[in-house]
């Protein structure tokens, strides 16, 4: 049963991961391409720093689902 459902966790777990690394935001995009960006120190918080936290656990669970994944074939 573990085979027929891993194929479908990994394509959620990969929708969501795709999700939440489009979500989170460069401050300085294209414009430090042409100097335009200036270093500066600043945190992550609030909703920033959920979606961080989360991309970072869905990663790990996609990759876990790899493995497991290579182990049943």
């Amino acid at each position: 049963m573990l085979k027929t459902v891993i194929p479908y966790v990994q394509i959620v777990l990969s929708v969501l991961l795709m999700a939440s690394i489009l979500l989170q935001q460069k401050g300085s995009g294209l414009s430090a391409t042409f100097g335009g960006g200036g270093m500066e120190y600043s945190t992550k918080r609030g909703a920033e720093k959920v979606i961080f936290y989360a991309t970072i656990v869905i990663a790990v669970l996609f990759i876990v689902s790899a493995i497991i994944s290579v182990r049943l074939a």
